[in-house]
């Protein structure tokens, strides 16, 4: 590949769809209108969630947060993405895959931890309504989003220290659109247990462990649901819970698609699952939560209303 000659020795190549290139223009489309809603999507929730004094509740105070999240996440990687699908070269700098890779890999594990948050906020609403208050105090609130975006800090840099400390023998092609483990430990020319050990074990901690705490939370709901007669109450309850399990849904059904998938799995659909998760997940997050949430449709109508009110006056 001639982009190799080009790159300076430390630059590493980020191969993305390059054996695909009749899809590239319609992947990188796909990108733009998916970051796109992203951004809008996003930035409205924060904006609503901060502005409307009728959404200063702990659900979406943590909502705010997994739109922040999904901002930083998907910023880290589709620039550069789009960059290298328009342009003639696929290089990024050794110091920008760096701070990709640590970046990515650090919020991938917290939104893991905060969707656990957001679940325990839920059952604490559901079946715990009278002491809701009590339990998720803006204190503890602020301690547990305090806790999921500092304690996953630690492991990003663990993992990424290990794995780009792999002799690599001087292969600089990465077989993905962005700086990743996975595909880092492929170009390695040196046993990669080490760091497929600790991967596995901060896996336990950071993936299996909320994804049981959420499975839980949501089994108590539902075995509490099951009790409500107020039909009212039955549906408000789907509604905020249904937006969140979408959510979780998705982001796990992907992640465990791509990383504990069957071996026989092509790298091109490797590389679409990635692409769903990491692109197209974040964009329709908000879309979920504003399509199926009457509180913050509501609430952007009111905001929306009250423009047009000062500005007619």
């Amino acid at each position: 590949m001639d982009v190799n000659n080009e790159s300076s020795g430390t630059d590493f190549i980020l191969l993305g769809f390059s054996d695909r290139p009749q899809l590239e223009r319609i992947i990188s489309l796909v990108v733009v209108i998916s970051y796109l809603v992203t951004l809008l999507g996003n930035s409205t929730i924060i904006l609503v969630s901060h502005l409307d004094a009728q959404l200063h509740t702990p659900m979406y105070f943590f909502l705010s947060n997994l739109s922040l999240l999904d901002l930083c996440y998907t910023t880290t990687i589709v620039p550069q993405m789009l960059v290298n699908l328009w342009g003639p070269k696929r290089s990024i700098t050794y110091g920008g895959c760096v701070l990709q890779f640590f970046i990515a890999l650090d919020l991938g594990a917290t939104e893991c931890l905060l969707l656990a948050v957001m679940a325990y906020d839920r059952y604490a609403a559901v079946c715990q309504p009278l002491h809701y208050t009590v339990i998720m105090h803006p204190q503890l609130c602020h301690r547990m989003l305090l806790a999921a975006w500092l304690t996953t800090a630690g492991c990003a840099v663990l993992v990424s220290t290990l794995t780009l400390r792999l002799p690599r023998c001087g292969h600089r092609e990465v077989d993905n659109f962005f700086c990743e483990m996975p595909a880092f430990v492929k170009i390695a020319c040196a046993s990669s247990k080490v760091v497929e050990t600790v991967v596995f074990s901060l896996g336990v901690i950071y993936f299996l462990v909320p994804l049981s705490l959420i499975i839980i939370s949501y089994g108590i709901i539902i075995r509490a649901v099951t009790r409500i007669k107020s039909a009212g109450r039955w549906r408000k309850i789907l509604n905020t819970c249904g937006s969140h399990l979408t959510v979780v849904t998705l982001f796990y059904g992907t992640a465990i698609s791509i990383y504990m998938k069957p071996q026989n799995n092509s790298k091109s659909q490797e590389k679409f699952l990635t692409l769903f998760y990491t692109i197209i997940t974040p964009g329709l997050n908000p879309l979920i939560y504003t399509l199926r949430n009457k509180d913050v449709k509501s609430a952007v109508k009111r905001l929306l209303f009250a423009k047009k009110c000062s500005a007619g006056s």
